[in-house]
């Protein structure tokens, strides 16, 4: 299939900047991206990239929505792992190991993705060194991320996860710079919460039931909206501080 592409204009970068990991690259760093990145347009349903493939480098979502996961061994159906929308980055691991994709990437909703040219930003990182620390950096914060999951599959209840999967979404998992960039209305299909969690869509739809008669948040067709915020932080368990910062400071202009 032939993909239609364009190139990445400077005037995207504004808008890359609202994303804390690629606000906090060096400028230099932030242009070599973009200068070596095309635009990619995906309809819903259409694969980014495969597991098993090595093209591409960095990949960012700029408009719309992308799924990511693992391939069921039985079936073949995508087990959903991440649900990622503007200005999430993506692609790190295969770019510093250089082993083959792990993950299945497909649009959910019509979708416009930045790629690099993974040659071209290699040779560039090659030339520049000290910035692979940033894509490492990136690939850290990920790992971070899973710790913390980990943990909460371990020490939380069902509920306190799943506010604390809300709130996480609301702050593209702690990358909004500041607390202008959290998104109240996320559009998170309750299917799409169960894969991702590890339960039945059953078992999502009560709790989120639940949620809604305390009114801390509003049910939509294939979205969930936020209406107290310090509603659901007092039933999310303790926050890691730098991301409760963002959270207080909605609820202070609220």
């Amino acid at each position: 299939m032939h993909r239609r592409t364009e190139p990445t204009p400077l005037s995207l970068l504004p808008a890359l900047r609202t994303h804390v990991w690629f606000a906090s690259c060096p400028e230099a760093f932030q242009q070599a991206l973009v200068e070596r990145s095309r635009l990619l347009h995906l309809t819903a349903g259409e694969t980014l990239f495969r597991p098993e493939e090595m093209r591409d480098g960095l990949s960012c979502v700029v408009a719309g929505a992308m799924k990511l996961g693992s391939l069921s061994p039985q079936d073949g159906t995508q087990r959903l792992t991440l649900y990622v929308e503007p200005y999430h980055w993506f692609g790190e691991v295969s770019l510093i190991d250089r082993m083959p994709r792990a993950m299945l990437a497909v649009a959910d909703t019509p979708s416009t993705v930045l790629v690099t040219q993974r040659a071209d930003l290699e040779a560039w990182l090659d030339a520049h060194p000290e910035h692979w620390r940033d894509v490492a950096r990136l690939a850290c914060s990920k790992l971070r991320l899973m710790t913390v999951a980990l943990e909460d599959n371990a020490s939380l209840s069902f509920q306190q996860r799943l506010v604390r999967r809300l709130l996480f979404a609301a702050v593209n998992f702690g990358q909004v710079v500041s607390p202008a960039g959290l998104r109240r209305r996320l559009r998170l299909p309750q299917e799409y919460l169960a894969q991702m969690m590890g339960v039945s869509r059953q078992t999502v739809n009560k709790a989120l039931r639940e949620l809604e008669r305390e009114r801390v948040l509003a049910l939509h067709y294939a979205e969930i909206e936020l209406l107290d915020m310090e509603g659901l932080l007092s039933r999310a368990g303790a926050i890691d501080p730098n991301l409760l910062q963002l959270f207080t400071g909605v609820t202070r202009a609220a």
